[in-house]
Formats: C-alpha cells, structure tokens, sequence
C-alpha cells in the first residue's frame, strides 16, 4: 500500500487577510485532506475556513499537538498517513517547524518512510532578517533568551561577541508580555554600536521594523506592547 504523505501547511501571522502572504495552491490542498495535527482546533479551524475548506470541519480528524501532549499519543498521529491518507500540519502561526513544535512529526515520518512535503509561506524570522540589513548569510536563530535577568543579560553579551567577532546576525523572540522588560535590557547592557532591529506585527496592518544603533536606541526608547515580536542584534 502507497502511503499517504504529510503537508507542512503554511499559516498566517495572525491576519485574516491571506491574500497578502499565502500561496493560492494552499486551497487545493487542504480540500484533499482529512487529518490535521495542531496546536489548537479552533484557531486551526478558523484558519482551514479562511483559506477555502470546502468539506464540513465535522468530517475532519485533529490531533492536538502542544507542550501537554505525550510521547504515546503523538506515536500515533501519523497512523493514517501509513494507512495511504494524506495528513496536514499547521502551525499557530507562520511555518511549520520553524520556532514550532513540529519538528517531531516531521521526524516520525522520515523514520516512517512517509514523503514529507514543506509548503512555502510566511516566516516572522526570515522577514526580520531580510529587512533588518544585517549578514543573511551568516546568522543565528536563539528563539527564546533566558527569563532570569542575570542569566538574560549573560546571553545578550554572548550574542553580542558573535556578532562582533564573526558578524553572525543574531536573532531571536520573547512572549509578548515580556517584550518590554527584554528590550530595556537590551538597550541598558549591549554596546552603543551594535545594531539592533525591532520587526514588530510582521505582514499586519500595524508592522513596523525600526533598525539604529544601540547608542540611538538609547536617546529615544520606544514601548512594543504585548505584539509579536523579532529582535536581531547585528552590524
């Protein structure tokens, strides 16, 4: 029996308008598949009616995917794509894997000789580079520093010297409610000639990516509020 294959499908970064960044074809091919593994239904479900799902959400099958998730249950969501059915993965926003949980079934099914088949998208971290100006050839994503102050600031230094030493662009995130707190320590503890780039609501109607000098940065602060953010350290 052929297998089914597994669709790493593109999300939005939080727009309902996808139009504006995701591939027309998406539509064709969540119209061919019936087992989806998520983070969460109802916003997967919002997003498969957005872009085109014809069939009832009734008809469809989720498998919740998420830091409660066990290793028994997600030994088993791919059993349908063994059978021949073709599964989808969505992220909660942006691309599949990337600063996302789901590199575990992607890694399932290579070990499972199931053909894995990555859709093109939006990604909050290649656009903050790709606007920042820093190295896009050599660089780094951290994802999220460490919340302790002490520890925190160790790090920023850390990335700091990388950017110095081999001009290795240095990316990374922070939930939302802590975007603040992490930019002021930026600001009061890296160098005034680091660059530092702020990607804030990236494809929104509020995106706004700001690029200066930490010694800039420094004159005239700015609060980024409880947003989705990309912060990139570079020269």
């Amino acid at each position: 029996m052929q297998k089914g294959k597994l669709y790493l499908i593109p999300n939005t970064l939080g727009s309902d308008d996808l139009g504006r960044v995701i591939p027309p074809y998406i539509h064709e091919v969540i119209n061919k598949i019936d087992h989806y593994i998520v983070e969460n239904i109802q916003t997967a479900a919002k997003f498969l009616k957005l872009a085109g799902l014809k069939k009832p959400l009734r008809r469809l099958t989720f498998y919740v995917l998420n830091v409660n998730t066990t290793e028994a249950e997600i030994s088993s969501y791919l059993d349908e794509a063994d059978k021949g059915n073709n599964t989808g993965l969505i992220s909660e926003a942006g691309l599949p894997c990337i600063a996302d949980p789901g590199n575990v079934i992607v890694k399932m099914a290579h070990a499972k000789g199931i053909r894995v088949i990555p859709l093109s998208g939006p990604s909050s971290i290649t656009l903050a580079l790709m606007a920042s100006g820093f190295n896009g050839q050599n660089f780094a994503f951290n994802g999220y520093l460490p919340i302790e102050k002490t520890n925190r600031i160790r790090k920023l230094k850390e990335l700091e010297n990388k950017v110095k030493s081999g001009n290795q662009a240095q990316i990374f995130i922070e939930a939302p409610h802590r975007n603040d707190r992490l930019l002021d320590d930026i600001i009061k503890n890296c160098s005034v000639d680091i660059m530092l780039c702020i990607a804030k609501e990236l494809t929104g109607e509020n995106e706004e990516i700001i690029v200066k000098p930490i010694s800039s940065w420094r004159e005239e602060k700015i609060t980024l509020g409880k947003v989705p953010v990309i912060f990139i350290l570079g020269n």
